[in-house]
């Protein structure tokens, strides 16, 4: 696909950029060749792919999820500053 360089200038536009003349001829080369690839890709016969997440066999590497005690409250919140039914109390930040 051609890419002009008043296209260019509309996306440098809407992008807030202000390209020099340089920039304005590099950029329609470069965005030429994005969108040529591009439409390799989608020359691409892949009606027969499975679609996978991952090209490789991937396994579940977590372990399991076991519920255990936690940590005592009350030794928890004796260096807080603040505290407000048994829980930390903080400044508000946001109004």
């Amino acid at each position: 696909m051609k890419i002009t360089r008043e296209e260019v200038e509309h996306v440098a536009h809407l992008a807030r950029l202000n390209l020099t003349e340089a920039e304005k001829i590099q950029m329609t080369k470069d965005m030429e060749a994005i969108i040529g690839f591009a439409d390799q890709i989608n020359a691409l016969e892949i009606g027969d792919v499975i679609p996978t997440a991952h090209v490789i066999p991937i396994n579940n590497v977590f372990r399991e999820d076991v519920a255990r005690p936690s940590m005592d409250r009350e030794k928890l919140l004796r260096n807080a500053p603040n505290q407000e039914n048994g829980c930390y109390s903080v400044p508000k930040v946001v109004e």
